[in-house]
Order: C-alpha cells, then sequence, then structure tokens
C-alpha cells in the first residue's frame, strides 16, 4: 500500500506540474497577442521617430541645439505613449484571463452579432417611425349585385386558386413554376432572392378574400424573405415584384412585416441612382453597390421603362420611412427629363445616365417605354391629384403619342405605331394593349373636356388587341385544316 502511493504522488505531481506550466504557457501567448494587437499604428510610429530623428540630425548640423532638445523631447513623448499602450494592452489581457469561459463565451457572441449586424447594414428595422395605419375601404367583404358580374368574379377567383394550389405544390418558394414541366424556375433578374411569385400574389390573395393562404404566404415572407445576397438583380423587376408587392400587402393588411422588408429592400435598391445624372444603373449588386447596364441598350443607356417605373414605390418608401432620400431620387428623374428636348414631345426608350443625353431615338409605347406613361398618370391619381407636374407630363405625352404615333389601319383598326430616328415602324407589339386601359382610367381628368375623346380612343385600342388575338386563333385553325 506504501508502495502504491509513493509510486503514484510523483505521476500525479508531474501532471499537476505540466497543467500549472501549460497555464502560465497560455497566458504569456495571450498577453503577447494582447500587446500585438493594441500596438499604435506601425506605419505611422516608424514615420514619426523617423521625422524627428532626420530633425534632430538636421538641427544638429545647423547648430540649433534649441530645435533639437525639443524634437528629443517630442520622441520621449511617443516613447512613452508607446509604455503607456503596452501597460493597458496588458491589463486588458489580464482582465480577460481573469474572465470566465461563460463570459468570455458571451463576448465572443456579442462581438460576433455586431460583426453579422455591420454586414446587414447595421440598421435594425423594428424601430421605424410610428405610422397610424388607415385600412383602405371596400378592398373586401363586398359581393356585387349584378349575376354577370358575379360570375365572372368567381371564375377569376378559381382561375387565380388553381394557378396558385400549382404554385404552392410544384415550385414553393421559387420564383416561378414552369407549369408544362411542372418544376420551380428562379430567374437571374431577382439575383439569388426567392419567392417572387408569393410576394406579387401577396395583394390578390388578400382582395380575393383568400385569407389562408395569405397567412401562408406573410408566414414564408417573416422566415425566409431575405435580401442579405452577393447578387445582381434587375433594379426594375425587383421594385415592381417586391418592392411594390409588399407595401401593396401592407397597406391592405397593416403588418409590419411588409413595411420593414420593403424598406429594407427599398435601401439596398439606392446606390443604383450612384451616376453622374441621378438616373439609375438597370443591374445592381445588393451586395457591392456596383451597378451597370444591360449591354445591348444603345451604347449604355438605361430603359425608360425601367427608370420610369419607381416612381409609385419610392415615394411611398419615403412616406413608410421617413426617409427622403427615396422620394428625391424619383422626383431627380424628373428634373432630368424635364431638362431634355424631346422629339415632336415624345420620350425616347435610351437615356445615358453618365451623360444625360438621349441614346437611340427610338419611341415605343409598348416594350421598352410602357409602363412609364402608366406611371405619371398613376403618379397623380395616387397623390390625390396634387401631383400636377405628373399631370401635365403624362397628357402631354400622351398628346404628342396621338399626334405622332397613334394611326388607323386600311381595315378600320386604330393602333400605336413605333418611331425610330424619324421613321414609323407600323406595328404595334403585344406589351402596348395595356395602353386601352390606361388611356380609359386618365380619360376622366383629361383637359379641355376630352373625356369622350379619350374614352373612344382607349375602346378603339382595346378592339385591335382583342382582334390581334381573335384573329391569330382564326389563323391557327386554317393553319391547322
Amino acid at each position: 500500500s506504501e508502495l502504491r502511493k509513493i509510486s503514484a504522488s510523483p505521476t500525479s505531481f508531474r501532471l499537476t506540474e505540466k497543467f500549472i506550466l501549460l497555464l502560465v504557457f497560455s497566458a504569456f501567448i495571450t498577453l503577447c497577442f494582447g500587446a500585438i494587437f493594441f500596438l499604435p499604428d506601425s506605419s505611422k510610429l516608424l514615420s514619426g521617430v523617423f521625422f524627428h530623428s532626420s530633425a534632430v540630425e538636421t538641427n544638429t548640423r545647423t547648430g540649433t541645439d534649441s530645435d533639437s532638445n525639443v524634437a528629443v523631447g517630442t520622441e520621449e513623448k511617443i516613447l512613452t505613449k508607446i509604455r503607456k499602450d503596452h501597460e493597458k494592452a496588458l491589463v486588458e489581457a489580464k482582465d480577460t484571463l481573469q474572465k470566465r469561459p461563460d463570459e468570455i463565451k458571451q463576448d465572443i457572441q456579442d462581438e460576433k452579432d455586431k460583426v453579422l449586424k455591420e454586414g446587414k447594414g447595421g440598421k435594425d428595422y423594428n424601430n421605424l417611425p410610428v405610422i397610424e395605419y388607415v385600412r383602405p375601404p371596400g378592398a373586401t367583404g363586398h359581393e356585387p349585385s349584378d349575376p354577370e358580374t358575379k360570375e365572372r368574379r368567381a371564375k377569376i377567383k378559381e382561375m387565380m386558386t388553381f394557378a396558385w394550389d400549382s404554385y404552392k405544390r410544384y415550385a414553393w418558394g421559387s420564383n416561378e413554376l414552369r407549369p408544362v414541366s411542372k418544376q420551380g424556375h428562379s430567374s437571374n433578374l431577382f439575383g439569388s432572392i426567392k419567392g417572387a411569385t408569393i410576394v406579387d400574389a401577396l395583394d390578390t390573395l388578400y382582395i380575393m378574400e383568400m385569407f389562408e393562404d395569405f397567412d401562408m404566404a406573410t408566414e414564408w415572407v417573416e422566415k425566409n424573405l431575405d435580401f442579405n445576397v452577393n447578387a445582381e438583380v434587375s433594379v426594375f423587376e425587383v421594385n415592381i415584384r417586391f418592392v411594390g408587392g409588399l407595401l401593396s400587402a401592407y397597406y391592405l393588411s397593416g403588418k409590419e412585416v411588409f413595411r420593414r422588408k420593403a424598406i429594407e429592400l427599398g435601401e439596398k435598391l439606392l446606390p443604383a441612382f450612384k451616376t453622374p445624372t441621378g438616373i439609375p444603373w438597370a443591374l445592381l449588386n445588393l451586395k457591392s453597390g456596383i451597378g451597370r447596364n444591360w449591354p445591348w441598350a444603345s451604347g449604355g443607356s438605361s430603359i425608360l421603362a425601367e427608370y420610369g417605373t419607381l416612381h409609385l414605390e419610392f415615394m411611398h418608401l419615403s412616406k413608410l420611412s421617413g426617409n427622403p432620400a427615396f422620394a428625391e431620387k424619383v422626383m431627380n428623374i424628373r428634373k432630368v427629363l424635364n431638362r431634355l428636348e424631346k422629339p415632336q414631345g415624345l420620350y425616347p426608350n435610351y437615356l445615358n445616365p453618365n451623360s444625360g443625353q438621349w441614346g437611340q431615338h427610338h419611341v415605343s409605347v409598348g416594350g421598352l417605354g410602357d409602363s412609364f406613361y402608366e406611371y405619371l398618370l398613376k403618379a397623380w391619381l395616387m397623390s390625390d391629384k396634387t401631383d400636377e407636374e405628373g399631370k401635365k407630363l403624362y397628357y402631354e405625352a400622351l398628346q404628342a403619342i396621338e399626334t405622332s404615333l397613334m394611326r388607323k389601319s386600311s381595315g378600320g383598326l386604330t393602333y400605336i405605331a413605333e418611331w425610330k430616328g424619324g421613321l414609323l415602324e407600323h406595328k404595334m407589339g403585344h406589351l402596348t394593349c395595356f395602353a386601352g386601359g390606361m388611356i380609359a382610367l386618365g380619360a376622366d381628368g383629361a383637359p379641355e373636356d376630352k373625356t369622350g375623346h379619350q374614352m373612344e380612343q382607349a375602346s378603339e385600342i382595346a378592339r385591335t388587341c382583342h382582334e390581334s388575338y381573335a384573329r391569330t386563333s382564326e389563323y391557327s385553325k386554317l393553319v391547322q385544316k
């Protein structure tokens, strides 16, 4: 028994000794690293010492002993500061070593949280200005009295339900559903942001009183919608689908998650406006803030329908965030456009964001131009008809379109042609068909009693679009025969 005690004691002592040595060594390494990290900027230190050493040598050569003494004194101050920095570093390192392991872990976690927050922009979107929410009247809870209207309404809801259920089943969380292959698809227009269909459908789900689906979509937005991506997005597409969808959902439901997300994304889009003119880039990397234009767009130009389709959302972002920058950006676009001379009063589709000059003189109310005109009208209506500038710009543009682009075919169909370099191209694209609804919407506020005239124009354009579909169907039947 005594032999076992004697033999065990030296072994136990050696383990203890090793443990103590390890602690001492760890403390020494920590102190060394702490001293290194808390040293002042070495480049500044060396430059300061070198400068003052040179001053001493120069003053010695010229015989100015008093100046030399001043330089030496300054050198001593620098050395004193270095000693103090070292002492401070040693004290902080010693304090760290005296903390309990759980306290050290908490400090590390706090530092991680701080870095993560800074990486996400460093802003807490839970502390936005208080906004008094007022639910819009008439959005839900009403049935049409007319049986035919009621039947049409039910059919539209049936179509929406079919499409939404298919999306949920085959592509939930993806940006889109490919209906033939029944697979989810995420277009690169949105970078790596997901859920475009979910966000874009929020207002429709609410208005159609599909509240269970609306709640499911809301939960997905809260848990999964993430804008902290290192990816290039289309500013236009992300704005109209995501920012617009979130704003509509907020105004209909009053749920704060939609306001927070809309403002967060809006702030990530602001770097797109960092151009010499303030006309935004078409494409933007949400992490780096670097923007560019489509390489095919007339020498690197911005596109009318893209930079002209930000106004509604950005005005509301300023209202809901208290940040005037959003409104200032889109109002500046108007200033740039107002300074430019417009050929025959028309707006070309391309504008160089660096020079502030038009690119190729191509005018279209369809693709590349369409929603610019729509947003001028809706900006006036959205402002409760106080945005007189928006009203003026819209009706002047519509007059130029009627004069220079609107024509009637030999078969009596009214259409809106395209204009390239002063020459008309007598064709009307599919995307121009929205113009019938736009002109009808604005007819009520038309100047000089043109309401009836504009309603007639709207009807004729809608008829042309209907005929284009009907006749295409008839042509297809003939080809099949």
